[in-house]
């Protein structure tokens, strides 16, 4: 069990697929690590029902990968504390102090953010109001409560298209509401939803307001990108997924980032402040994918290593 105030070597902030693999080699690389997550370990692999994409695994359950990916974290010796990171904050000393919600105070000379990123919302009249009652960010939690209902699912990604193709086992019709005329999903999810006669797209729409009644979202209100006519589709739900917002607030010195407030790295997975250090979604990159997290993560471990030796050496020589 890890004590509040104590020392660690690297503090890991977030426990999905990223965090899981850089507690993993940190801890075999002989660190004293703690890793942090405010939940189950796993993070969106626990959102999602079927992983196909995961070399070595040509079909494995999102809970079952995050339970055997949580179990080789610890293998060599990571701590795991359940609790939300409040802050990270640079001491006078070049090291970090992590603050939680809970009110516990860790520290170490190297953190890696791993914390992934919220759901991006529509930000439209109904959103927040039916939030829970027709409106969801997680078609594996909530598919199943919309059995024989007609839905609407916003976005033209891969989370998109594979959620809306998933939600076809319980709904009795799936609209994919996109801006665009055609989607940016990889070609294998759109030949799949394409084939799936459950599913009709709706191009050049954007969801001006949710609309319902006090049992439930009873429709949308579109606006079409071209004409900017107006118009309404009926749905009994609505499954937004039109990206993430990176989970970079945390962070409290300034950092070099993106437009969007995802942290830039260099090759090491290293921010712009030393001994910072970033992978997974939270990272400024081509791609989000489990596998890619999971090499940015490996970098970013076996890079912590390096700079915790030449941290040591440089104290060696000041003290000389």
């Amino acid at each position: 069990m890890a004590e509040t105030n104590s020392q660690y070597d690297v503090i890991v902030v977030g426990g999905g697929p990223a965090g899981l693999c850089a507690a993993m080699y940190a801890g075999r690389g002989m660190l004293k690590t703690l890793l942090i997550e405010r939940g189950l370990p796993g993070g969106e692999l626990l959102n999602t029902e079927v992983i196909e994409d995961y070399i070595g695994f040509e079909h494995i359950l999102g809970h079952e990968l995050a339970e055997k990916m949580t179990k080789h974290a610890l293998k060599f010796g990571a701590e795991l504390v359940t609790d939300t990171v409040a802050t990270v904050e640079r001491e006078a000393d070049g090291g970090f102090v992590v603050r939680t919600e809970l009110e516990k105070t860790y520290r170490a000379p190297a953190v890696i953010v791993t914390a992934g990123g919220t759901p991006t919302k529509l930000g439209v009249p109904g959103e927040k109001e039916y939030a829970g009652r027709g409106v969801s960010y997680c078609a594996v939690c909530d598919g199943a409560f919309f059995k024989g209902e007609v839905l609407a699912v916003v976005g033209g990604g891969d989370a998109a298209v594979e959620e809306a193709d998933y939600l076809t086992r319980y709904a009795a019709k799936v609209y994919i509401v996109h801006r665009r005329d055609q989607l940016r999903a990889s070609a294998i999810l759109q030949q799949r939803a394409r084939s799936n006669p459950k599913i009709e797209f709706v191009w050049n729409q954007v969801v001006e307001e949710i609309e319902g009644e006090p049992r439930g979202v009873t429709r949308l209100r579109l606006r079409d990108t071209v004409s900017g006519a107006i118009s309404t589709l009926p749905v009994g739900g609505v499954f937004v997924f039109i990206g993430f917002r990176p989970n970079t607030g945390i962070v409290r010195e300034h950092f070099e980032h993106d437009a969007q407030g995802y942290m830039v790295t260099d090759s090491n997975m290293m921010s712009s402040i030393p001994g910072l250090f970033a992978a997974g979604d939270v990272r400024v990159q081509l791609t989000r994918q489990i596998t890619t997290a999971v090499g940015d993560a490996t970098t970013a471990a076996i890079a912590v290593e390096k700079y915790l030796a030449e941290r040591r050496e440089q104290a060696a020589v000041g003290a000389s």
